[in-house]
């Protein structure tokens, strides 16, 4: 990370609510074309069981963690006396937050916030986003709006189109959250198969943001879940819980080029 930061610009794009098992089986079963064009999804842990608990955590380089027995090296940690998984690779950070930090680097930071943690309506929809340089939210970017993630990305065209190199760009959508039925035709309530087919709505659109992010430099982005749902599984719906579909995520890191057509995963 230490040759990244500096040299490329930055996504941070959380898939709020995703379930792994759900992005793993739409993407065996080719479902999700624009997400496989780009990466493959790694198991991990989330942080958090929901979303401000978890991105307070992620903002502070706390990324989920592999499932694999660790120490695990992060790729971004603030300075903190006795940390095990700060290795010579981490870009290690001299403030409470990784906005901070890559603001004081030179990074202009951005968020395009999503759902109700982010919407600035209130004292603690303001924490998060106000750790920004730059925080953008608006109704038709929340979980009720059907077209949610297209009208993230055209604020963040905007926004990308009038900032300087280099940008910190964080994203969260809201799509997958919430009631999401209205993404399965017929559907009357929200579902497994309704959170699927937010995420389908997602991936006909997710290549948008990243040639947005390549057009001026090379990228590194981190496309994760924050933590995922429970439609009844063992009785338990929503997440705040400690259950494995609320605690096991998808992540991916990967670094794409300015012309978005090859990258690494």
């Amino acid at each position: 990370m230490n040759a990244i930061v500096g040299s490329h610009d930055i996504l941070l794009l959380t898939l709020d609510t995703l379930r792994y098992d759900v992005a793993e089986r739409l993407m065996a079963e080719g479902r999700t074309p624009g997400f496989a064009r780009f990466l493959t999804w790694e198991k991990r842990h989330s942080p958090g069981s929901f979303t401000f608990a978890s991105h307070a955590a992620m903002f502070a380089g706390f990324l989920p963690t592999p499932v694999t027995p660790g120490p695990h090296t992060r790729p971004f940690a603030a300075s903190f006396p006795g940390s095990a998984t700060t290795s010579p690779q981490t870009w290690v950070f001299d403030a409470p937050d990784l906005p901070a930090g890559l603001a004081k680097a030179g990074y202009r930071t951005v968020c395009v916030g999503g759902v109700g943690f982010f919407n600035r309506l209130s004292p603690l929809g303001s924490v998060l986003p106000g750790l920004f340089q730059e925080s953008h939210w608006a109704p038709e970017f929340g979980v009720t709006a059907p077209d949610s993630f297209e009208r993230q990305l055209d604020r963040a065209e905007e926004v990308l189109d009038g900032v300087p190199d280099p940008v910190f760009l964080f994203l969260n959508v809201s799509a997958l959250h919430q009631p999401n039925r209205f993404y399965l035709p017929g559907a009357a309530d929200d579902s497994i198969e309704s959170h699927a087919a937010a995420l389908e709505y997602v991936d006909r659109h997710v290549a948008r943001l990243f040639a947005l992010m390549t057009r001026r430099r090379p990228c590194f982005a981190i496309v994760c879940s924050d933590h995922g749902t429970a439609y009844g599984e063992d009785g338990h719906v929503g997440h705040r819980l400690a259950h494995d579909v609320v605690w096991t995520v998808p992540y991916a890191e990967l670094v794409l080029d300015r012309s978005s057509d090859d990258q690494s995963v």
